[in-house]
């Protein structure tokens, strides 16, 4: 993104919409008048005109939420008033869908068919966790000495959600929604190259009957701006992250310092593993999608594919026709499966590095590499299938982000889950084998928050979501999503005399 100063308001000197922060209820712009551009990868030019905040804007933002835990409706009106509420923002969501969609295609580059099952997830984050939050029960614990004693679960007071660009939509309700039903207030700061639908849904979150201050959309940059203001702030009492494992650990620091709560979800390098007895058509389908879906923005990606001695060459075979077979366009063509951009010049240029002789080790370019060639065409990288790398090359080791998947021969068990293991990172894994004591035995022994047998990227928002290692600390979803936003308190009652 690029920053300016013109003119705020619905229209904008440059001619582009404009999207404003969302502070206590109102769209405003910054302080200074300060702004960012939006720039659709795709087309490489600006599409967009966003609020630029900083320190000032923060400060309004908790301010804001800190009046509204403390003295506004939100905490107060009850389960079943909530769950109305929120249910009324997913239905305004539904009614707003191509918008919601399209502002995530245009800020990076998600293929727009793909952008429309994020914002069905989104709306079921919503109603799931208000509905979740609604029906929960507490625990009572008998006691002999005449006594009775039983759980609370009091919203926790004002969060700070940070969310990612792979994703923008969709993580951030992931993040918003269980915290807003739980009866905490909000901070939502989207990433900078992503901030558009931030905006959006704070908008039908003020026309759902959301009171003023209990969802706040900040705009800026992470270090020395909106970022690091929010995360460093006394009046915060939790903060939600999901990103790249570096700035996970800067969070985590500033964090401390207030002893404040933090819940991070960073950076994978997930194992796809095909055992000889797999389903092969099944599993060339899932290991399409782990990969290649999103152009590989996706912490989960299955970008280390493991497959078993026996059916190598079969499945490297169809896998490289699948890859080759997908419609490579233009994100906001309905018929694109793979976008001819990644999110940014950026993370083009970060990805396009892996491509380095250095970095292959040794490895071979079976199927992809730059869209247009050596220097590539925008900011496009075609999906990539490496094999024959040696096991301590870059692209094995570190997290792309990216379209590109390396593939490895095994033989035993065992090998592979030695392989699968050595990884800083532990956030998700798949296997795909029709031996069900196998699946089982596998799965205990993966270092991993999530393993998906014969599938991928199937959700149950009551399971715990999260990493091991350098993929985060804490879970999310279903009760586990309580226990983060809420302060559980127990209640102990003599009930004789």
């Amino acid at each position: 993104m690029s920053t300016s100063s013109s003119t705020t308001g619905s229209g904008t000197t440059d001619g582009l919409p404009f999207y404003g922060h969302v502070i206590a209820g109102q769209e405003v712009p910054s302080i200074d008048g300060a702004t960012m551009a939006s720039v659709d990868p795709f087309t490489r030019r600006p599409w967009a005109t966003v609020a630029l905040g900083g320190q000032k804007e923060a400060d309004l933002a908790v301010a804001a939420a800190r009046e509204a835990f403390d003295s506004g409706p939100w905490p107060r009106m009850g389960f079943e008033k909530r769950q109305a509420v929120l249910h009324r923002l997913a239905d305004l969501m539904e009614e707003h869908a191509d918008e919601l969609a399209l502002a995530d295609t245009h800020d990076m580059g998600k293929p727009v068919t793909q952008a429309h099952h994020d914002v069905a997830r989104s709306v079921w984050n919503f109603r799931f966790f208000a509905d979740h939050a609604r029906l929960a029960t507490g625990d009572v614990y008998p006691m002999d000495s005449g006594h009775h004693a039983y759980t609370r679960y009091d919203a926790a007071g004002v969060v700070v959600a940070i969310s990612p660009w792979n994703f923008p939509l969709m993580m951030s309700t992931w993040k918003v929604a269980p915290a807003l039903a739980w009866g905490n207030t909000v901070v939502l700061k989207p990433a900078e190259d992503t901030p558009v639908s931030a905006t959006v849904l704070a908008r039908l979150a003020v026309e759902a009957g959301l009171p003023p201050g209990v969802l706040n959309v900040v705009h800026g940059y992470g270090p020395d701006s909106v970022g690091s203001a929010l995360t460093s702030h006394p009046d915060v009492d939790r903060i939600t992250f999901t990103g790249e494992s570096g700035t996970g650990r800067v969070i985590s620091a500033a964090a401390a310092r207030n002893l404040v709560p933090v819940s991070l979800e960073l950076g994978g390098k997930g194992a796809n593993i095909v055992f000889d007895d797999a389903d092969v058509d099944n599993a060339v389908h899932w290991a399409v999608e782990a990969i290649f879906r999103n152009a590989g923005q996706v912490c989960l990606a299955g970008s280390r594919l493991y497959v078993q001695r026996g059916i190598y060459d079969e499945f490297m075979t169809r896998y490289k026709a699948a890859a080759e077979a997908l419609v490579v366009g233009d994100p906001k063509d309905p018929a694109t499966q793979f976008s001819a951009a990644l999110a940014s010049q950026e993370h083009f240029t970060k990805v396009k590095s892996f491509f380095s002789p250095e970095s292959l080790g040794g490895g071979t370019v079976v199927t992809g590499g730059l869209l247009g060639g050596e220097d590539g065409e925008g900011w496009g990288v075609s999906p990539t299938i490496i094999a024959d790398t040696a096991p301590d090359a870059r692209v094995v080791k570190e997290e792309i982000f990216g379209p590109v998947v390396v593939a490895t021969v095994f033989d035993t068990e065992d090998e592979v889950v030695g392989l699968a293991n050595d990884t800083p990172y532990g956030l998700n894994a798949m296997v795909f084998t029709e031996n069900l004591s196998r699946a089982h035995r596998v799965s205990g022994r993966l270092k991993a928050g999530t393993v998906w047998v014969n599938c991928f990227f199937i959700r149950d928002l009551r399971a715990p979501f999260g990493g091991v290692g350098d993929s985060g600390v804490g879970r999310e979803g279903g009760t586990f999503s309580r226990e983060f936003f809420t302060e559980p308190k127990a209640v102990v009652m003599q009930i004789t005399r």
